[in-house]
């Protein structure tokens, strides 16, 4: 039984993020469904002591309802590279990393001294074409791993414009733990959801031929490309959104022109909320970061399989080729205003067809347990496992 540290960012001290921490989650339970002992490993950023944090208490509960209680290494760190350990002894911590087969890598940043703690260490590119952008400009110094792990279609191909910084990337498919999102087919649900952050305050810059730019990469700015959508669609549209004060004359513009507005944490604030959510839902609608398309990474989101294996079809911005991928059916993608409204119609023209397609493509391209033997594989070097994309669960 291979054990496997998982690192994910930033979600214990982000309390209000259900979705966020599904990301990582799905990794975990995968790799659990793989045969695999996992302990869930992050850096705590506090401003108060963690050991009395309401947050921490909060995370552990979830932890321990996904079957992961006493598997967390919550560590904090001061001056210099110190770290302390919270509800572990410095003992008991630094032996799980010791025997750890291997360090399964979401923080970028993370201290090579606490990486050269294990025998193995893949890093996972869950922002593809932003992470290469920012390591080959120096925004962002990532220390050595053993290896390189993508979700993005073009990188490291012949054929993209992204940097490879020179890593070999081994391309991985995002994972959906099948058995905790099971299909549900509820014909009367009525709008196509999403959620989102709103204003993340986020900026990329790039520089190409001696020339920088600087753009705006929120769904903020692609959403309000396509902010009249629901004056030429009968569909009702949704958008659940992490939003701040400041954003309330976007919600205003946007309820103006027909959107149905909720705050995230009215309906997606704890795992349970945010599968209910979704589950709730007719569909999904949804835009990318506007990097997504100008780098055209092929990047599909870890929201998009929670709806599609919930037998949710998924009308998505296309961000560029998939070589593998099907659409049409089920997950369809459109690039114009023209091209959404037609997508909504088509899948309300055959709607259950519609949500059987959305459920066989999570189950054949992005099942969990593939995901994580295919990780397996290419980073404890026994040999690249296959997926088996052949394997199309009958409908149901």
């Amino acid at each position: 039984m291979p054990t496997v540290v998982v690192s994910p960012y930033n979600v214990v001290n982000f309390p209000d993020g259900g979705g966020h921490f599904w990301v990582y989650m799905q990794y975990v339970q995968g790799l659990r469904r793989a045969g695999c002992e996992v302990f869930w490993m992050e850096r705590l950023r506090c401003d108060r002591s963690p050991h009395d944090d309401p947050a921490v208490r909060t995370f552990l509960k979830r932890l321990a309802a996904y079957g992961m209680s006493d598997k967390a290494i919550l560590y904090s760190t001061g001056d210099g590279d110190e770290r302390e350990y919270i509800g572990l002894s410095r003992s008991v911590a630094e032996g799980i990393l010791r025997r750890a087969d291997l360090l399964l890598n979401f923080h970028y940043a993370i201290s090579p001294a606490l990486l050269a703690r294990f025998r193995r260490t893949a890093m996972v590119d869950i922002d593809p074409g932003l992470l290469q952008t920012w390591m080959s400009s120096g925004q962002l110094t990532v220390p050595a791993h053993d290896v390189y792990l993508t979700i993005g279609e073009t990188v490291g191909t012949p054929a993209s414009t992204l940097p490879d910084c020179g890593f070999a990337w081994h391309h991985l498919r995002p994972p959906i733990c099948l058995d905790l999102w099971p299909y549900v087919h509820e014909p009367r649900s009525e709008a196509f959801t999403t959620v989102a952050g709103w204003w993340s305050g986020k900026w990329v810059r790039t520089r190409q031929d001696g020339t920088e730019t600087l753009y705006e990469n929120t769904k903020r700015v692609s959403f309000l490309q396509f902010v009249e959508l629901p004056r030429k669609t009968p569909q009702a549209l949704e958008l659940a959104l992490y939003l701040a004060d400041s954003d309330a004359e976007d919600r205003r513009l946007l309820e103006t022109n027909g959107w149905r507005v909720r705050h995230s944490r009215e309906v997606a604030r704890t795992p349970g909320m945010y599968r209910s959510y979704i589950q709730r839902s007719r569909g999904e609608f949804s835009c990318a970061k506007p990097s997504c398309m100008k780098l055209r990474n092929g990047w599909i989101s870890d929201r998009t399989l929670c709806y599609l294996a919930s037998g949710k079809p998924a009308v998505v911005q296309n961000t560029g080729p998939w070589s593998w991928l099907p659409h049409g059916e089920g997950l369809l993608r459109f690039s114009t205003m023209a091209e959404a409204v037609e997508a909504l119609a088509a899948v309300n023209a055959a709607y259950a067809r519609h949500c059987r397609a959305a459920r066989a493509i999570a189950e054949a391209y992005f099942d969990a347990r593939d995901v994580a033997e295919t990780i397996l594989g290419v980073a404890l070097g026994s040999g690249a496992h296959v997926p088996r994309t052949d394997r199309r669960t009958a409908a149901h």
